[in-house]
């Protein structure tokens, strides 16, 4: 009886030293609600998954929701599993609201460009707010300030690359800069900021088929030129072949006739793909250039 209860230790003990921080699931997690951001109008919230078992300061996730700028939650049923997943393996996870510029405007084609540029700065306004939030209580979320990375699906997408490249940012510290950015079905307004001194490790999951927001260059919504809300937007393709002309990390995850629905299936159905690209180019800073089309 004790030759068998020593041998279930040692190879319990086994298993608990064969998992790897940040690739497998080694805790459990708890989630609070936080208001980072109050005006008389509304109260933006986050939800904080922290993983409960680490003892070091660990990479921060924060996630940013997809819906036009109309719609979408921070809390739903995808977002909730997606996070939780991410806890489990050590990092902790903020999923954040935003303003909804978008409400009573649309996002098409007859919504001005200037209006969807304002949308693209009021959601990368808001983040910038919830991660000064985070970092002046550094201490209560246990966060490696080091290590932020953005992630992001659709709409979300857009405002998490418009917050790294774009969007002039006067709340976070001057030399603050993000480690890694994961995003689904995104796009930016112009790849010229993109240089070989502020390039991010990117993954960048998109369909070829996205009639919304363009896998390569092509105008947002594939609106026409006289339309109202004619955009030229640069793609996951086109944000790839200037990381990879300047020598940089990305991770292009390219789904052939894909649509805008898998701006955010990668959540679930690519989740090993994400870790992989989080533990070894971001935490690693392995600099790998992948291309992968299914």
């Amino acid at each position: 009886m004790k030759f068998h209860y020593a041998f279930l230790l040692f190879f319990i003990s086994h298993i608990s030293i064969s998992q790897t921080l940040y690739l497998d699931k080694v805790t459990t997690v708890s989630k609070k609600t936080y208001t980072y951001k109050k005006t008389k109008k509304q109260k933006l919230k986050l939800d904080f998954y922290k993983p409960k078992r680490v003892k070091e300061e660990v990479p921060l996730i924060i996630y940013v929701h997809g819906g036009g700028f109309s719609g979408g939650k921070r809390n739903d049923e995808n977002t909730v599993a997606f996070a939780n997943k991410l806890a489990e393996r050590g990092y902790a996870v903020a999923s954040i609201s935003y303003r909804l510029t978008m409400q009573k405007l649309g996002f098409g084609c007859n919504t001005s460009s200037e209006d969807k540029i304002e949308a693209f700065n009021n959601a990368s306004e808001d983040i910038s707010y919830a991660i000064d939030y985070i970092l002046k209580n550094k201490r209560k979320f246990k966060i490696d300030s080091s290590k932020i990375i953005l992630i992001g699906t659709s709409a979300g997408a857009e405002a998490i690359l418009n917050l790294a490249y774009i969007y002039d940012n006067k709340i976070l510290p001057e030399d603050f800069k993000f480690a890694g950015i994961i995003s689904m079905a995104g796009a930016l307004i112009s790849l010229e900021k993109i240089t070989s001194k502020n390039a991010i490790p990117m993954q960048l999951f998109h369909g070829t088929d996205d009639r919304l927001v363009p896998y390569n260059i092509a105008p947002h919504h594939y609106c026409n030129e006289k339309d109202k809300g004619y955009l030229m937007l640069y793609g996951s393709k086109a944000i790839a072949d200037k990381l990879k002309k300047i020598d940089k990390s990305y991770y292009l995850y390219t789904i052939k006739n894909g649509d805008h629905s898998w701006s955010g299936r990668p959540m679930q159905e690519c989740f090993n793909e994400i870790i992989d690209f989080l533990f070894y180019d971001v935490l690693k800073k392995e600099n790998r250039q992948a291309e992968i089309e299914v």
